[in-house]
C-alpha cells in the first residue's frame, strides 16, 4: 500500500509482520479513542485486508471502516486514527534543523506540465526552493485554475516546507503549523482572483447560477489544498514524534463522550447530531424493556392446567407477567450558567422519548422557578421549544444567581401536591447554591410522595460537595445521584426510568 509504513522491512514476511503490528496498534488506538471494537471485528478486519490490493489506499481504508465502524458518528475519530497510522513515512519527511528540509527531485512532480515560463523561476523547473513567493503563488493559482491534483499536492508539500516553520521535537500542535502555512498563502485573495478570471473568461458574463457553480468548484479545490496541507503536516509530525505520540495528541472524544459543560461550538453541533439517533434507540429499548419485563410470581393454576399435557407433571412452570404502568416524569432543571447546556440536552432527550411515559412535565429555575411544559405541548421541533424555554421562562427572582433552596420551596408550595406514587422526579443541576439555605426538606418530602427521586449532576464526582456544592445534602434524600457529564452517561441513566 503506497501510504502504509514499513520502511526498512526486508522481504514479504517482514512487510507482513510490520503491517500486522501496525494493524494491532491501530485497533488499540481505536479502542483508546472510544470506538467499540470487539475481537471478532478485529479478526474480520484482518481477513478483509487480505482481499483488497494493499497499494489502493482508499480500498484499504474503507475495508477497515466496513469491519470496524458501526456508528456514523464515530467516522471522524476512525478517519483521524487511520490518517496517523497509515501516513507516508520516510527520511524525506524528516523535519530539518532549520525547519526547511531539503527538497527531493520528486517534490514538484507534475510541474513540468505547465506551459513554458509559468512558475519556472530562473529555469529551475524541478526545484521549488528556487521559486520566489510570487512565483510559488502563481504556480498555485494556475494549479487551482486547472484543477491539477498532482501539482496541488506538490504545492502543499512546498508550502509546508517553506511557511510552517516546523522544528524537530518542538511541542507544537499541527493547528499552529496549519495556521502559519495558510496565512502565507492568502487563500481568500486566491479565491477572489479565481472568480475574477472566471468572469473575464465568460463571453457574455456569468449568470448568478453560473457564478455560484464556479464559486463552489473553486471552493472545493481550495478545500482539497487545505486537506493536502494538513496531511503533509501530519506526515511530518508522525515522522518526528512517532505514531503513538501523534495518535494521543490528535485523539478527540466521540460525540457521546463530549463533556456538556466544556463543549466547543463544533462539539455542540456533534452532540445535537448524535442526540436524534440516541432518542430513537432509547425509545425502542424502553418499549422492549417494558414489554419483556422480569417474570412475576408463579401462576399455580396456569401451571397445573398446562401440566395435563405432560401427564400431570408440572414440566413447564407458568408465571404471572407484570404489566408495569408508564411512569409520570417531573423534570426540574437548573438552567443557569455552565449547566444550561446539560439541562438543554436532557430536556431534549426526555421529551423526545415522552411516548414511553404517561406524562412529562418540565420545570426550570435559577433563583425563581417556572413550569415550561406548555412550550413542548404540540411542538414537533423540540429545539424550538427549548429556545422558548431559554428566552421566555420566568426564572429570575432576585439577582439571577442560583438559589436551589428558594426554587425548591416555591416548587413544593405550587406543585408539590401533584406529585404521586407514579411520579418519578428528575432534578438536573450541580447543586452549587451560592451559600443560600438548602431547604433540603423539600427533597425529603418529594421522596415520601413520589415513586422515585433522582439527581443528575454534570460535574465530575470529585468536585461534588466542594465550595458551594451541597449535592450530598440533597442526595441523602434521593433514590440515586448520578454523574451525567455526557450522552453516554445520560443514556445509562435512562435505564432507571422504567
Amino acid at each position: 500500500m503506497t501510504d502504509a509504513p514499513a520502511a526498512g522491512v526486508a522481504g514479504p514476511a517482514g512487510a507482513g509482520a510490520a503491517l500486522l503490528d501496525l494493524l494491532n496498534g491501530f485497533i488499540v488506538e481505536l479502542r483508546e479513542a472510544g470506538l467499540p471494537v470487539s475481537l471478532t471485528e478485529n479478526l474480520d478486519a484482518m481477513e478483509a485486508v487480505q482481499h483488497i490490493p494493499l497499494d489502493d489506499r482508499e480500498a484499504f481504508k474503507y475495508a477497515l471502516a466496513a469491519t470496524l465502524v458501526k456508528n456514523h458518528a464515530h467516522w471522524r475519530a476512525f478517519e483521524t486514527v487511520f490518517e496517523v497510522y497509515f501516513s507516508l513515512r520516510g527520511p524525506e519527511y524528516a523535519v530539518g534543523e532549520d525547519g526547511a528540509p531539503q527538497l527531493s527531485p520528486e517534490d514538484l512532480e507534475g510541474e513540468g506540465d505547465q506551459p513554458a515560463g509559468e512558475g519556472q523561476g530562473n529555469g529551475q523547473g524541478g526545484s521549488g526552493d528556487a521559486l520566489t513567493p510570487e512565483e510559488l503563488a502563481e504556480m498555485l493559482y494556475q494549479a487551482l485554475l486547472r484543477g491539477d491534483d498532482a501539482v496541488l499536492r506538490a504545492m502543499a508539500r512546498q508550502a509546508v516546507k517553506r511557511y510552517a516553520g516546523m522544528e524537530p521535537g518542538r511541542p507544537v500542535g499541527g493547528t499552529y503549523y496549519l495556521y502559519r502555512t495558510l496565512r502565507n498563502l492568502d487563500l481568500d485573495g486566491m479565491m477572489e482572483r479565481l472568480m475574477q478570471q472566471a468572469r473575464d473568461d465568460a463571453p457574455e458574463g456569468l449568470t448568478p447560477l453560473e457564478e455560484r457553480l464556479e464559486h463552489d468548484e473553486y471552493e472545493h479545490r481550495l478545500e482539497q489544498l487545505k486537506q493536502e496541507i494538513e496531511a503533509e503536516i501530519r506526515r511530518r509530525l508522525v515522522a518526528d514524534r512517532g505514531v503513538d505520540a501523534m495518535a494521543r495528541t490528535l485523539r478527540k472524544p466521540l460525540p457521546e463522550d463530549i463533556d456538556f459543560m466544556h463543549a466547543s461550538r463544533e462539539e455542540m453541533i456533534s452532540l445535537r447530531k448524535a442526540l436524534q439517533p440516541l432518542t430513537r434507540r432509547l425509545a425502542v429499548r424502553l418499549a422492549r424493556k417494558r414489554r419483556h419485563g422480569r417474570k412475576g410470581p408463579l401462576d399455580f393454576r396456569n401451571t397445573v392446567r398446562h401440566s395435563l399435557s405432560y401427564g400431570g407433571v408440572p414440566a413447564e412452570p407458568k408465571f404471572k407477567y407484570p404489566r408495569p404502568a408508564k411512569p409520570e416524569i417531573f423534570v426540574v432543571a437548573d438552567i443557569s450558567g455552565s449547566v444550561a447546556a446539560f439541562a438543554r440536552f436532557t430536556l431534549h432527550l426526555v421529551h423526545a422519548i415522552a411516548s414511553q411515559f404517561s406524562r412529562v412535565r418540565s420545570f426550570v429555575f435559577i433563583d425563581g422557578i417556572d413550569e415550561v411544559t406548555r412550550f413542548f405541548e404540540g411542538e414537533e421541533d423540540i429545539v424550538a421549544a427549548i429556545h422558548r424555554v431559554n428566552t421566555e421562562a420566568d426564572v429570575v427572582w432576585v439577582d439571577g444567581h442560583s438559589d436551589y433552596g428558594h426554587a425548591f420551596e416555591v416548587f413544593w408550595n405550587r406543585w408539590g401536591r401533584e406529585i404521586g406514587p407514579k411520579t418519578t422526579v428528575i432534578i438536573l443541576g450541580d447543586a452549587r447554591n451560592n451559600y443560600h439555605a438548602s431547604q433540603s426538606w423539600v427533597i425529603k418530602e418529594m421522596r415520601h410522595k413520589a415513586r422515585h427521586v433522582y439527581w443528575l449532576n454534570p460535574e465530575p464526582r470529585a468536585y461534588w460537595d466542594t465550595g458551594d456544592s451541597i449535592v450530598g445534602e440533597y442526595g441523602v434524600h434521593c433514590d440515586g445521584t448520578f454523574e451525567c457529564r455526557n450522552l453516554r452517561q445520560l443514556e445509562r441513566f435512562v435505564d432507571h426510568l422504567v
